[in-house]
């Protein structure tokens, strides 16, 4: 009660933290008669003076208020646009390295130029991370207007980038890029073998917008490069088979933790049908030498129980597509890890790709945590503000809105089945649609997108279906969404980033509509019909309420739906929000209290009847914040075990760069061949034994095959007090005078390339083979947990053990190798990066850009196929022209016939 009475006197915490921002916004405000009265040209030289005043000593924060009165100015003069004092705040708070939430509308890509600009001056660069690749280029043009004016450079990164486009555009003030392909850039180039080959600088500062679906949607699954492994595909056919014959009572299903078990009678004939088929050993499922076998066989038990066609996946062209479960999107290109895609593949009789192994991963909470500044910006993030602030430390700040919300959030109304639902809103968007209000339909998937459609259709409601599955043609649907009479239905985050404003939006429509009309007065003409047009349509629309949001169901997380919400009602517009739900949307089935619901519902509700009701609409919220915690506990529990990853991958990342940074290594090469002598005399001659208990003959074989030497061991033995220390002492030396012979017959120079060249690959051939072991370690360290033990714990201590091998295995492999290898006079062919796949399962992108094989790495991208070089012609499409082979060109690249598709739709399809 206290804390309530409190906070209505002095206001929220976040009141305060925003009203004590007022000081500088009043010094940025105090600046802009100074600066406004400057020529461009005087104005682009402010640029230059700010850094000559960092050079000189000064602080970033000390040039705040100047910078942001110059960046505001700027953008008055080429964008036509000019930040509002709440934009300023916005701006400060992304500069602290806080989250700025800013509703729908609000500006949020201008208010980055502020804080974009500002720590872009040190010439350290700065990344401004967006969801998806039409997003980076729209905005890298759109607010590279302010940055060129100024005299910043900028680049953007996007796929099918050679390697020096993309280190060009790393080298800019200002970098425009994607999350995934950051990540995987930042893997690739700890794949590289030298410095001049990797394209990323040193981390400085980034801003990252959508923060919360980047931070924390995406940071369920890891980026993950890898390579194919051998073909298991008779494996998953038998064991799907064997699936396929057991019924309900042989396994237990939890939808809520999307785990199925076998129950006590199903692991006995688990056993039985397994061991007819010959596919373990012995009778006992669980014996150590069916590992495999029992992983293939949980697989296929989530595959044929869990996994449901046509809603988390389908079959398209013989193939298994992942439907995403935030957004409803086609994922195509996309698997599921650990043999469960082959699984499902097994499951629907389509043909069995290979596994992947792991050659590199990262996740993208321990990727971003390696900027020294990181800030964000979302019109949703202060539902899920403890977590960044446990896994990023970066606090949520709430930005006042310029223009008070005059949108009406009513209660959710509540029908006893999905068919009542569906047809109560057909009826109540008919009555709105008659009216001439827009309403913008959210949906969580494209299957009750498309079931909506067909009550549509039988209402005699005109409306647009969007399936959020091309960035760029989503946004020009969504852009339109608010105009008179216009109904689109979209998954929830279909258009994130593309503003709905009421009558139309200007720009998109000038660009549908005048796109073949050549710059003059007949184009100048046309853009003031439609800007008059576009006002006459708003007057109407704002006469028929606003736009109106319906949600035709809850989501998992409050903050989908509040987003959903948000894209009615900006800058002021009026507008109306409210959700339809039924006991059979999956978060009431699964997690809402069912018998209270159930018996409410039942007893209280005719057929068509709607129940409105604060109390269940609490309960709904309840529910949400259940799933919340748990999405969080998932997250949580994927940063932990990474994190163990995370400490060893420095360690590997920071010994490659240096090796990669050494001009020579020999120092490092000395003291690895002295500790592999050292720990291969003790293991054959351990300390405080005698020389009689000693094996002589193990050692001698042992020196023989790692340093190629067969010293006189037992000469050695027969002198007086022969030790341990003395025989270390004569194998390094000769091992030493080998060596030392062997460099002479090379230059210098050559011989350090050679060892660089070795160690490098070894490190690297040492560290695929260990991320596999932990990926099979983190597979089975649950089990744990039945004896009392921690798995994290468990998983924490194993995991070092399995890195002090790896890196004995390196020093020994590498001693050997320089030993016994035979000097050659030609000059050796330079290493290649393996071909590999990129994959990331990203909620918010339905192209398989992230999945194909690196292009920039080798001008391969997908196994090599026979008929690819033979340019074999169909009868629908122009011929590949001469010299041109398919194998080398990027799948997602314009294809080299002319036709104007991306190669995989149209030559790329013949393989």
């Amino acid at each position: 009660m206290f804390a309530g009475l409190a906070k209505s006197i002095f206001g929220s915490s976040n009141d305060r933290y925003v009203r004590s921002l007022g000081k500088i916004v009043d010094a940025v405000n105090g600046f802009e008669p100074t600066v406004a009265a400057l020529t461009d040209e005087e104005l682009q030289n402010q640029t230059r003076i700010f850094r000559q005043r960092l050079e000189n000593g000064a602080r970033l924060d000390e040039l705040l208020p100047e910078a942001f009165a110059t960046v505001r100015e700027a953008a008055q003069r080429t964008l036509g646009q000019r930040h509002y004092d709440v934009q300023l705040i916005g701006g400060i708070a992304l500069h602290r390295g806080e989250i700025a939430e800013m509703r729908t509308g609000e500006g949020k890509t201008l208010v980055a130029t502020l804080a974009t600009y500002l720590n872009a001056l040190p010439g350290k660069g700065v990344h401004v991370v967006t969801v998806n690749d039409y997003l980076a280029k729209r905005d890298a043009e759109w607010m590279g207007q302010i940055y060129n004016f100024l005299g910043l450079s900028v680049g953007v990164i996007v796929p099918n980038l050679v390697e020096d486009q993309r280190r060009e555009a790393y080298g800019c003030d200002i970098t425009y890029a994607t999350n995934n392909e950051l990540g995987f850039d930042y893997l690739r180039d700890n794949m590289k073998y030298s410095r001049e080959q990797m394209v990323q600088r040193p981390f400085a500062y980034a801003i990252v917008d959508e923060v919360d679906s980047i931070l924390i949607d995406e940071a369920r699954t890891p980026l993950i490069i890898s390579g194919p492994t051998d073909d298991k595909s008779e494996l998953y056919l038998l064991v799907d088979a064997i699936v396929k014959q057991f019924g309900a009572s042989d396994y237990e299903k939890d939808e809520k933790q999307k785990s199925v078990v076998l129950t006590e009678d199903g692991t006995e004939k688990a056993e039985r049908m397994l061991e007819e088929a010959g596919l373990i050993e012995g009778q006992n499922l669980y014996d150590i030498a069916n590992t495999q076998v029992v992983h293939h066989l949980n697989q296929a038990l989530k595959a044929n129980v869990l996994f449901r066609k046509d809603i988390d996946y389908i079959v398209k062209d013989g193939k298994v597509v992942i439907i995403d479960e935030f957004t409803g999107r086609m994922m195509d290109g996309r698997r599921w890890s650990d043999g469960l895609h082959q699984a499902v593949e097994a499951k629907e009789g389509v043909n069995i790709e290979p596994e992947n192994q792991t050659l590199a991963s990262i996740t993208f909470q321990n990727y971003f945590r390696m900027y020294p500044k990181l800030s964000g910006m979302t019109g949703t993030a202060a539902t899920e503000a403890p977590e960044f602030f446990d896994i990023y430390k970066m606090n949520v700040v709430t930005i006042p809105t310029n223009v008070a919300v005059q949108r009406q959030d009513e209660d959710d109304e509540f029908y006893k089945n999905i068919t009542d639902k569906f047809a109560a809103i057909a009826k109540e968007i008919r009555k709105r649609q008659d009216i001439g209000q827009p309403v913008l339909v959210g949906t969580v998937s494209i299957e009750k997108s498309e079931m909506l459609s067909e009550y549509f259709q039988a209402e005699g409601v005109r409306h647009s279906v969007l399936n959020a599955r091309f960035h760029e043609s989503e946004a020009h649907i969504v852009a339109q969404a608010g105009r008179l009479g216009a109904v689109t239905i979209a998954t929830n985050m279909a258009g994130r980033g593309t503003d709905i404003k009421l009558g139309g939006n200007l720009d998109f429509r000038v660009e549908d509509e005048l796109r073949e009309v050549p710059e003059g007065a007949e184009r100048d003409a046309a853009i003031e019909r439609i800007r008059d047009e576009i006002e006459a349509e708003r007057q109407q629309v704002l006469a028929a309420g606003g736009l109106f949001v319906l949600g035709t169901e809850r989501h998992e997380s409050r903050r989908i739906d509040n987003q959903l919400r948000g894209r009615s009602g900006r800058q002021g517009d009026p507008g109306l929000s409210r959700f339809y739900l039924s006991l059979d949307d999956d978060l009431l089935r699964i997690f809402g209290p069912q018998t209270a619901f159930a018996r409410l519902m039942n007893k209280n509700l005719e057929d068509g009847e709607a129940i409105v009701s604060p109390w269940i609409s609490k309960a709904i919220e309840t529910a949400q914040k259940k799933v919340e915690a748990r999405n969080y506990d998932i997250r949580k529990q994927v940063v932990e075990f990474d994190d163990v990853m995370n400490d060893q991958r420095k360690v590997i990342y920071e010994q490659r760069a240096e090796i990669m940074d050494s001009a020579d290594i020999s120092d490092v090469v000395v003291e690895m061949r002295a500790e592999t002598v050292a720990s291969l005399i003790a293991a054959h001659c351990p300390p405080g034994t005698y020389p009689e208990q000693w094996d002589v003959e193990g050692l001698k074989e042992s020196l023989d095959e790692v340093l190629g030497l067969q010293p006189p061991v037992e000469d050695w033995l027969k002198e007086d007090e022969v030790e341990q220390d003395l025989i270390v002492e004569r194998v390094q030396q000769l091992s030493d005078e080998a060596m030392a012979a062997k460099i002479a017959e090379l230059e210098p120079e050559r011989w350090q390339e050679i060892e660089k060249s070795f160690l490098i690959q070894t490190l690297d051939h040492h560290w695929k083979e260990h991320l596999a072991t932990l990926d099979a370690l983190r597979a089975v360290i649950h089990l744990r947990s039945y004896a009392q033990k921690k798995p994290i714990d468990e998983y924490k201590q194993e995991a070092f053990l399995l890195f002090e091998r790896l890196l004995i295995a390196i020093r020994e492999d590498v001693t050997r190798m320089l030993s016994r290898a035979q000097v050659q006079f030609e000059e050796p062919p330079l290493p290649e990066l393996p071909a590999f796949l990129t994959q990331h399962l990203d909620p918010l992108s339905g192209e398989d850009d992230t999945y194909d094989l690196d292009a920039a790495a080798r001008g391969l991208v997908r196994p090599p196929h026979p008929d690819d070089a033979m340019n074999i012609p169909r009868p629908d499409m122009p011929a590949l022209p001469d010299g041109v082979v398919a194998e080398q060109v990027s799948r997602n690249a314009p294809c080299p016939c002319g036709s104007g598709k991306k190669f995989k739709h149209c030559h790329g399809q013949l393989a």
